[in-house]
């Protein structure tokens, strides 16, 4: 019997996230028969380790640090020169630029980079080390072109969308759709997802829908920049703030809209959840998202730092009923057709099987 592959993913941290939670389903999902996967972090913060650890999945802190210091950077070049792993896949940036140098310098046999971010092609410095990598995956067709306009081939880049779990991300069971006229967001408070926009755009909104109310989800370095901003407008006590967590089923099936302000993307995971639950989509057509929100049909698009734009859509979705109800049911019918999580870890195993050759 030939012994799996040992497949190490490599992370920041294990914080509430897209990209963490994209990891860990890939990794308790995957064939084990095939495939021994385990985390690697580089900084502290284990908000889904308690998921990893029940799937079981190892986990190895590089650092107790809350940031990635010196000293992580060493003792990932440690721990790749003497485990020796089979593949390494790299997630985020800061890891998808030192596992790759280290892998190559090591002589890791397959290292699978990842690009999953609309700045990440900048921030993982892909201009000068995408061809330390025997293969990308990217999430979004966009982001492939951006690889392949920098060198790299056809066949070095697969595109592989995110995954939902369909059957937990659902509508309400019983068939109640929401009372309240909610607008969600579900963003870490980071400048990338540009809340400052949303919050104007929200503000513009609350004038024509004065019933309607924000709601925002998450953490970050920037939210009390955003709780400060909201004290001088309108809507104030219209918008709520609540801590990022793992179960954010509750909050999709409260919300009429989903929206998302961010200024660069990959594909949002947020975004597939709150589709898979029947939520209609308002959002910056950015990244990913224009491959997702179809204009018209599951959501309403509009260009980044567009207030009035995205205020545009909110209305129209919280203003009539029937338009909202039936962009909900093609948004959950489309999350079920295209974005299972079934096909996102098959496609995952395909592409790992041709790579390194496992089974």
């Amino acid at each position: 019997m030939t012994k799996p592959k040992r497949l190490v993913l490599v992370l920041q941290d294990l914080l509430y996230g897209g990209t963490q939670r994209h990891a860990l389903e890939l990794a308790r999902r995957i064939d084990r028969s095939r495939f021994a996967p385990e985390f690697w972090m580089l900084c502290a913060g284990g908000d889904f380790a308690p998921q990893a650890r029940e799937a079981d999945i190892p986990i190895r802190w590089l650092s107790d640090r809350r940031t990635v210091t010196f000293s992580s950077i060493r003792e990932l070049r440690r721990a790749v020169a003497t485990e020796r792993p089979d593949i390494l896949m790299p997630l985020t940036a800061v890891p998808n630029i030192w596992a790759r140098i280290f892998g190559r310098l090591h002589g890791t046999p397959c290292i699978v980079a990842t690009c999953r971010g609309g700045g990440n092609i900048k921030r993982q410095h892909e201009r000068f080390l995408a061809g330390l990598a025997h293969q990308h995956i990217a999430n979004t067709q966009a982001l492939k072109n951006a690889l392949v306009a920098l060198g790299r081939s056809d066949e070095q880049v697969t595109v592989i969308p995110n995954g939902v779990d369909t059957d937990l991300f659902s509508p309400d069971p019983d068939g109640m759709r929401p009372w309240r006229k909610v607008i969600l967001c579900v963003a870490r408070f980071v400048p990338d997802k540009d809340h400052q926009t949303l919050v104007r755009a929200f503000d513009l909104a609350f004038a024509k829908v004065p019933d309607a109310e924000l709601w925002l989800v998450g953490d970050g370095p920037l939210k009390n920049r955003v709780e400060f901003g909201l004290r001088r407008l309108a809507c104030e006590n219209r918008v709520k703030i609540f801590p990022g967590g793992p179960d954010l089923l509750p909050f999709y099936r409260q919300a009429s809209v989903l929206a998302l302000s961010s200024l660069r993307e990959g594909l949002p995971n947020v975004v597939l959840e709150g589709m898979a639950c029947g939520v209609p989509v308002a959002a910056t057509a950015v990244g990913g998202i224009p491959e997702v929100v179809e204009e018209g049909r599951t959501g309403f698009l509009s260009p980044a730092s567009d207030p009035e734009g995205l205020a545009a859509g909110f209305v129209r979705l919280l203003s009539d009923d029937d338009l909202q109800e039936r962009m909900a049911h093609e948004a959950r019918r489309v999350a079920l057709e295209e974005y299972s999580m079934a096909a996102m870890v098959a496609r995952h195993e395909e592409l790992l099987a041709r790579a390194c050759g496992a089974g």
